[in-house]
């Protein structure tokens, strides 16, 4: 309990709260095609990574995404949704499939168009940021490196964080899950 706490202080601790934005506010609106991933994980505390499909950095990082999506679910945080962003580069896009293989079918792993507008400007983000955000769909925390880093448990305590508190204000998505799972723990 202790090291929770101790991570969580931390993160308050940090320039910004560990963030680089965290403002409550809603998502610029982006699509991948016709898509709304945004929309469609209304409801649920989502997670999105940026990540750059290439042949070398494809082997840990999603793996780490999918063993950290696991853990949590085990300790009973469900409903939340993993979305992935593959960079727009030509490279990227022509290594997409080893960015895919490396997740189940529980995080959804996105091709942007090379055409379309650029999802990582529109969310000022950068090369393995997580951006998490809370059932209604507001930002709760943007991390970047050394901070997105999975080895360290800042962007499973963010993770925590946006499921357990009300850290945005009330959001009409809010269900007892924190209560469940303080149950399930002792």
């Amino acid at each position: 309990m202790w090291a929770g706490l101790g991570l969580v202080l931390a993160l308050c601790l940090l320039p910004g709260g560990g963030t680089e934005i965290q403002n409550c506010q809603e998502p610029p609106e982006w699509r991948i095609g016709e898509e709304d991933p945004m929309w469609n994980s209304r409801g649920s505390v989502t997670v999105v990574a940026l990540l750059q499909a290439t042949e070398n950095a494809t082997c840990a990082l999603p793996q780490i995404l999918e063993d950290l999506r696991v853990k949590l679910e085990n300790e009973g945080l469900v409903n939340i949704s993993y979305v992935v962003v593959n960079h727009q580069g030509a490279q990227s896009r022509r290594e997409f499939h080893l960015l895919k293989k490396r997740v189940s079918d529980y995080i959804t792993v996105y091709q942007q168009d090379e055409q379309q507008e650029d999802v990582w400007t529109t969310l000022n983000g950068n090369k393995d940021d997580f951006l998490i955000y809370d059932r209604c769909g507001r930002l709760v925390y943007h991390l970047g490196m050394p901070y997105s880093f999975l080895h360290f448990q800042y962007v499973e305590e963010a993770i925590k964080i946006a499921y357990c508190e009300n850290k945005c204000g009330n959001c009409s998505y809010m269900v007892f899950s924190c209560l469940i799972l303080y149950i399930i723990e002792k």
